[in-house]
């Protein structure tokens, strides 16, 4: 007797945390033969299968997946999945990016360019990817509740056998990071590359080298994005001015603000502002 299939799902309206941030979450039973993809994803995609299986396709080879499995789709990478036709999967997933994703994935057991894991906890797997469903919505204390059960369920991950052990971070990283601290508590002011470079101690240029090694952006590029995502979210939760938020994270021409905002997010800072939609049910996953 075929089991009835279900879907609830929930996209994030708000993906401008400029660390880490929820886009989309649910859990699924899935109909003989459901497909998505050949296609690639802009954020990380994990989903862990609790019954049946199904299959992952990548250009580097192809994965069968049972209950109990784990697999990963990256940003950018082009990947493919399908649901058994005799025993579709059912499966949790959470997709999720920001500035600390990376970092926080090379902590879990798929760092080593694994595609797919067994978990040694499923249920705990499980339990913390519907918590983060179950903690759905648009207001900011749903969002806080979304991005903490996030947190929780990386942090199981990272408790896995396969995670990698502790290890000292380079000299590099240690610079990014000291860099980042200051960014983030003085964004406001009117800071410049060789500010930040002072704080952290080393000359621009070799900041530079450092940020495009472990960010692929430079200190510069790093602090007018984490300015316009801080300003993203003042824009949906605040009725500030378009003027009030470019002064309040750092811009002192509002004009530039605007066309910057409108660079980099397509719309104009007031258009972005009229776009306070609550958080919507998928059509896929």
């Amino acid at each position: 007797m075929e089991k009835d299939t279900y879907k609830f799902s929930y996209k994030s309206a708000n993906q401008d945390s400029f660390a880490l941030s929820v886009y989309n979450t649910g859990y699924q039973r899935c109909e003989p033969g459901y497909s998505w993809g050949m296609a690639t994803r802009d954020h990380y995609l994990l989903h862990f299968v609790t019954e049946g299986k199904g299959y992952l396709t990548t250009p580097t080879g192809s994965f069968d997946i049972p209950a109990g499995g784990m697999f990963l789709i990256r940003p950018g990478e082009l990947c493919g999945y399908v649901a058994d036709r005799r025993v579709p999967w059912e499966y949790y997933w959470v997709g999720f990016n920001g500035a600390e994703a990376h970092r926080m994935m090379e902590h879990t057991p798929f760092a080593a360019g694994e595609r797919v894991i067994f978990p040694a906890a499923p249920d705990h797997i499980r339990q913390s990817l519907k918590q983060i469903y179950d903690a759905r919505g648009n207001s900011p204390a749903a969002e806080a509740r979304m991005l903490g059960g996030l947190y929780l369920f990386l942090a199981a991950l990272m408790e896995e056998p396969g995670a990698p052990k502790l290890h000292r971070q380079t000299t590099a990283r240690q610079y990014v990071d000291k860099a980042i601290l200051f960014i983030s508590r003085n964004y406001i002011l009117d800071i410049s590359n060789e500010d930040i470079a002072s704080f952290v101690g080393v000359s621009p240029s070799h900041l530079y080298r450092v940020f495009s090694l472990e960010l692929g952006v430079s200190p510069t590029r790093f602090l007018t994005n984490y300015r316009l995502s801080e300003a993203a979210a003042l824009l949906q939760s605040t009725g500030m001015s378009v003027s009030e938020v470019a002064a309040s994270v750092g811009f002192k021409d509002p004009l530039y603000f605007s066309r910057v905002f409108r660079k980099v997010k397509g719309v104009s800072p007031s258009a972005y502002q009229g776009e306070k939609n609550p958080g919507t049910e998928e059509s896929s996953c």
